[in-house]
């Protein structure tokens, strides 16, 4: 039977919105996934360990949120909660080193170019559903990060992605304190379009100049202030406190992981030679498209780059981007890790690392430090998370196939040994918004 245009408007959306309250229904029958057990065995699977190669019909052992044993024989006691994947694959948790998910856009101070005393923890919106979808993709934890319109942006979140917790649940424990720089076409064109300074490549590395000088001269009139309180100098004047001049003094204090967002060969051996110069270490390149041009200057100073597999062309600066970028830098010593800065590939990031094998040749092991332990040593947090060892938080992720692999799909993902995301649960285990905690609960 045909209906008018209007009617069958109405009825597609009448069907929507009974399916829409058909899911939410579905969603508030799933139980809050701190009701997951603290303690199980994953047993008869495929590990694939990241730092000791792969385990056949290995065990996995939680307890208390930490890996407690992983081998081929594990033991653990009677009653535990044991389930069997069939020979299923079990890796550690995909971790993103590069992402602006949740921050509701306000990735960007753009009304100076040197915004140090920004926290990115101000805009971090724990229920957007772009942390779900990571989750659903395998990612365990990402770096939340300032735009690139600034040349030293603003400081970084960490967070776990535990969608349904509170916001204070979903920050990274322990994970120290990065900052965002940023090189290029980006801040140039941002302020020259204002018409201020700096709108070419010399006005972008003036502005860092300036601002590390007048840090230098604040750290040091704080540094002598503290040696005369410690000498019980009650006379000692205290310094004016300045948020953005204290931040740029941790850098040089070494109390700040340096993040670059950076494409150009030249512009990585003018960032090294600033950091030599005012004595800060740079933790990654991100982007770092023309590493492969200089990738035993990178290595030397110990430098990681995050960078994507084959994304070219988008940009002046990436149109000398090739797919062998990731794997020419890795056989150089350069540690590698793959990253999304993308809400969409955030959620693919095992297929992107699956690249480096097929560009350059990169094997397994190597393709998946890519996005667990690599990542996680750029944030700082590879201690804790990026490899399923002994004492390490509990981040796993079972897939339905060989994870590097288009076919690959995220079964079951847990966080701190805490089941998140389940594909067999009606809604996929997601919770329903109305559930979600409050500060303080």
């Amino acid at each position: 039977m045909f209906c008018s245009a209007r009617t069958f408007g109405s009825r597609i959306f009448l069907l929507c919105t009974a399916m829409l309250i058909l899911t939410v229904a579905l969603f508030a029958q799933n139980p809050p996934a701190s009701n997951a057990p603290s303690e199980f065995v994953i047993k008869n699977a495929t590990v694939l360990t990241a730092t000791h190669g792969r385990i056949e019909h290995g065990s996995i052992y939680v307890k208390d949120g930490k890996i407690a044993a992983v081998g081929a024989n594990v033991s653990a006691p009677s009653g535990v909660q044991a389930i069997d994947v069939n020979g299923a694959f079990v890796t550690p948790g995909i971790i993103d080193p590069h992402s602006h998910m949740a921050l509701d856009n306000d990735v960007n101070e753009a009304t100076s170019p040197v915004v140090p005393q920004m926290m990115m923890k101000d805009a971090f919106d724990y229920t957007d559903k772009q942390i779900y979808r990571a989750l659903a993709g395998g990612v365990t934890s990402a770096l939340l990060l300032h735009g690139s319109a600034d040349m030293i942006g603003g400081q970084a979140v960490v967070i776990k992605t535990k969608f349904g917790m509170s916001r204070d649940q979903m920050l990274f424990p322990g994970a120290p304190q990065s900052i965002k720089f940023a090189s290029g076409e980006n801040p140039k064109r941002v302020f020259g379009d204002k018409g201020v300074l700096p709108s070419t490549r010399m006005g972008n590395f003036e502005v860092m100049r300036e601002a590390f000088i007048q840090a230098q001269e604040y750290r040091r009139e704080w540094d002598d202030y503290n040696a005369k309180v410690q000498k019980g100098d009650k006379d000692a004047k205290m310094p004016h406190r300045d948020l953005k001049l204290e931040a740029l003094a941790d850098v040089l204090r070494g109390k700040l992981l340096v993040q670059i967002h950076i494409y150009r060969a030249d512009e990585f051996l003018t960032e090294i030679a600033l950091a030599h110069e005012f004595g800060y270490k740079i933790r990654a390149f991100h982007h770092a498209l023309e590493a492969y041009k200089v990738p035993d200057a990178i290595a030397k100073e110990g430098i990681a780059i995050a960078t994507f597999s084959d994304w070219w062309g988008y940009k002046y600066e990436a149109w000398d981007a090739i797919p062998w970028n990731a794997a020419i830098c890795l056989h150089h010593g350069v540690r590698v890790a793959v990253k999304s800065d993308s809400e969409d590939y955030i959620r693919r990031l095992n297929q992107e690392a699956a690249k480096t094998m097929r560009y350059g040749g990169a094997n397994e092991q190597e393709a998946l430090q890519m996005i667990t332990l690599n990542p996680a040593w750029i944030i700082g947090v590879d201690d804790k998370t990026g490899s399923i060892d002994v004492g390490k938080d509990a981040d796993l992720v079972l897939w339905n196939s060989y994870p590097l692999s288009s076919y690959a799909l995220a079964d079951k993902v847990w966080i701190d040994g805490q089941l998140f995301f389940d594909r067999s649960t009606p809604g996929y285990g997601m919770p329903n918004y109305k559930s979600f905690p409050q500060e303080g609960q």
